[in-house]
């Protein structure tokens, strides 16, 4: 089993917190918190305990000098000091002399943010192709090193499997809850155990798919995907998103687990995403051949409804439907409300589907909704964690 913080010694220790403040930002405002302060319990707990503190984190991709200018992390560490109450000390290089004179002089319970890890990705992209000695460098500048940047574990960059080679290491409070609540839903979910698939595309899903069509009771799908699925059964789609080259692999799920997948009954269209002003509901055998699907019906919400209400555990990965679009967003709102008043375990993994949930207002009302996306889609494929091997190796 992984160490987390707790089980450390850090009293006095510098302690290097991988954190992932990637956050949305426009004009040097963050948009959305939740990554910031989902991070607070971690390095909270180390303040307590007289460690002397050392964030890293990336934000955004670096590929130009420019940039540099929209994805600085000095918002992130002046947010972050009004979150804990305490200075957050922001040094705007990812190392060299200033950064080890600070370091040096840290007093217990201090906290130091460098600038983004992706800095570093101008040259070489020595972060994100884990450059050995970037790693060993910023290992040097402290004596503990934890992992709580769930949203970038299935990832090995520098900034994380890198620096774990070198020094005592462990997991935080983060990532231990993302990894609990993901392994509810792989490992033994409590039965009737319900899915909720969504999103664009049925070829993004497929390993997840695989995985757990073999461990739930039913998969219910929706979002664009659904259009491939139902393409496979013989309805017409019109001009709504599908994947022709995944229909043979769609007719052979839904011919092998026919009592386990739920395809949406009535569907929202209209002519098209940017023309919102006529919108049609359609049952699924009248599509018109002009006619987009942007939303699963209110018909489906209902069907939906009574494979949830009767489950234990609910995973959710991908929006029903284009919520951004107040006209279709009443199917991924409809399921949240469900959902949210269900007593079954509740777990939402990330990307769209989290942004979905909280920008709906139900951030308190759901068990666990993860902050990495991609990640949480790793662990539903089964595939290994590049960032928490390297935790395991050294144990």
């Amino acid at each position: 089993m992984l160490k987390n913080i707790k089980k450390l010694d850090i009293k006095n220790k510098k302690v290097i917190i991988r954190c992932d403040f990637n956050v949305p930002m426009e004009n040097g405002k963050i948009k959305d918190d939740t990554r910031i302060v989902e991070s607070l319990p971690t390095i909270e707990y180390a303040i307590e305990e007289g460690a002397k503190v050392i964030l890293l984190s990336h934000l955004g991709r670096i590929k130009s000098e420019e940039d540099k200018k929209e994805n600085t992390l000095k918002p992130v560490a002046e947010y972050l000091s009004k979150l804990l109450n305490k200075k957050v000390t922001f040094i705007n290089q990812t190392r060299g002399a200033e950064v080890e004179e600070k370091i040096e002089n840290m007093k217990s319970k201090s906290v130091i943010l460098l600038e983004n890890t992706r800095f570093e990705d101008l040259e070489d992209k020595k972060e994100s192709n884990n450059d050995d000695e970037l790693a060993e460098y910023w290992a040097s500048l402290g004596d503990v090193f934890i992992n709580d940047a769930f949203g970038t574990v299935h990832r090995a960059h520098a900034s994380n499997v890198g620096i774990a080679k070198y020094l005592p290491c462990g997991i935080g409070l983060l990532m231990e809850k993302e990894l609990k609540y993901l392994k509810k839903a792989i490992e033994k979910p409590k039965k009737p155990y319900t899915v909720i698939l969504g999103g664009s595309k049925v070829s993004d899903k497929i390993d997840v798919i695989d995985n757990l069509v073999k461990k739930a009771d039913y998969i219910l799908i929706g979002g664009a995907m659904a259009f491939t699925f139902l393409k496979s059964a013989g309805f017409e789609v019109g001009k709504s998103i599908n994947e022709p080259d995944k229909i043979g692999y769609c007719t052979e799920l839904l011919d092998k687990y026919s009592d386990k997948i739920v395809l949406p009954i009535d569907i929202i269209t209209s002519d098209g995403i940017d023309n919102t002003d006529v919108v049609n509901e359609r049952f699924i055998n009248e599509i018109k051949e002009d006619e987009m699907g942007l939303d699963i019906g209110p018909r489906t919400v209902k069907v939906f409804r009574q494979y949830l209400e009767d489950s234990k555990t609910i995973f959710w990965n991908g929006p029903v439907g284009f919520f951004e679009y107040e006209k279709f967003e009443k199917g991924t709102k409809g399921l949240l409300e469900i959902i949210s008043n269900l007593k079954a375990t509740t777990i939402i993994g990330g990307g769209d589907t989290t942004r979905a949930a909280i920008g709906m207002g139900y951030k308190n009302k759901i068990d666990h909704i993860s902050t990495g996306g991609g990640a949480s889609l790793e662990v539903l494929e089964g595939k290994p964690l590049k960032a928490l091997e390297v935790l395991n190796e050294k144990k």
